[in-house]
């Protein structure tokens, strides 16, 4: 469980990535790389959305509980 969560955020993390660099991409074709970067942004959104929802399952079905934080006296 814990290996797909930190897979997902790493994959957030690299569509973010990709956005960044085709938004920082020198070149004549604005349209295109426009349009890269907006795509990979949607992935991340999706991505993001994808694990938030899989997360929110994986505690109503108790594959996951929360733990909280724990007190130091």
């Amino acid at each position: 469980m814990k290996t797909f969560i930190v897979l997902a955020l790493v994959l957030v993390l690299a569509a973010l990535a990709s956005a960044g660099l085709f938004m920082l991409r020198k070149g004549n074709d604005t349209a295109g790389r426009d349009a890269r970067m907006a795509r990979a942004l949607a992935w991340r959104v999706g991505l993001s959305i994808a694990l938030f929802l899989f997360v929110l399952l994986s505690w109503r079905m108790g594959w996951i509980q929360p733990t909280g934080l724990p007190i130091v006296r």
